[in-house]
């Protein structure tokens, strides 16, 4: 078996896509996009733990990381066509897309830009801890708040440590780019177009007070195909609290062969074949 590399292989250096641990023979590629405020190394050990199969392809964005002297972006309509070109080379085999908070809304509309300009379509939509995007947001917006508004609605997510939220050096630098990627969750205004036609499996934290089920399970208007709602341990970062517990699901859900063929229905879907795991 392939030991993780040391260092990250992009697509063109410096830029999108990070291969932590390259398979050359995995048979689906998997991207990765991050909340706000992440980078590439939330799944650097998701390479490991997938593979062989699974090739990890994780999205670094402007702003952080290796590309920290760049902007970051601050428009979902800005970002999702140079990440679409970027990742273009990578689309010689089956592919998959998961993101997670902010990243989920950037995944579903990189999925629906794939189809537009005529690139391969997903065989699969991985959303995590987000409502579906038709839904009007409940939290109120802080891209352009107060430092202190901001950074409390961080504390609230329990994803950041508070040793960072105390008010160190390094937060002061990560500032600009915290908001930047607010704005991108925070400013997008969904526009309705054709439901995909992969499947979409929607996964939650049972503690998360920032979604609700229903508003998981809403994710089932946006595709022709079967749609899977899986709730974990933990709140709005699960993914990490229950990491153990998670990633074999994510590894099955992958190997699943049903999410390679979606199930096309004629006419107006409803919700009613949604899957509740």
């Amino acid at each position: 078996m392939d030991e993780l590399t040391s260092t990250p292989v992009a697509v063109r250096a410096g830029e999108w896509g990070v291969r932590w641990r390259p398979l050359p023979r995995a048979r689906l590629r998997l991207f990765c996009l991050p909340h706000a405020g992440g980078g590439a190394a939330v799944f650097r050990s998701w390479a490991q733990r997938l593979g062989p199969e699974v090739e990890v392809v994780a999205i670094r964005l402007p702003g952080r990381e290796a590309r920290f002297r760049e902007s970051p972006y601050d428009r979902l309509d800005e970002l999702v066509p140079a990440l679409v070109r970027s990742i273009e080379p990578l689309l010689d085999r089956p592919h998959a897309w998961f993101g997670h908070s902010m990243g989920a809304g950037i995944a579903f509309e990189v999925c629906r830009a794939l189809r537009r300009v005529g690139l391969p379509d997903p065989v699969q939509l991985i959303a995590g801890a987000s409502p579906a995007p038709h839904l009007p947001r409940r939290e109120t917006p802080v891209h352009d708040a107060a430092a202190p508004e901001l950074l409390g609605r961080l504390a609230e997510l329990n994803g950041t440590s508070p040793e960072l939220l105390s008010g160190s050096a390094l937060l002061n630098v990560m500032l600009p780019m915290l908001r930047a990627d607010f704005s991108v969750a925070e400013t997008h205004l969904h526009r309705p177009g054709p439901p995909l036609d992969c499947p979409i499996t929607v996964y939650g934290g049972r503690s998360d007070e920032t979604t609700t089920e229903e508003e998981l399970e809403a994710w089932c208007r946006h595709t022709t195909a079967d749609t899977t709602v899986r709730l974990f341990a933990g709140g709005h970062f699960f993914l990490h609290e229950s990491a153990d517990r998670f990633l074999p699901v994510l590894a099955n859900d992958l190997a699943d062969r049903r999410h390679q063929a979606a199930a096309l229905i004629n006419g107006e879907r409803t919700c009613e074949t949604l899957t509740r795991r």
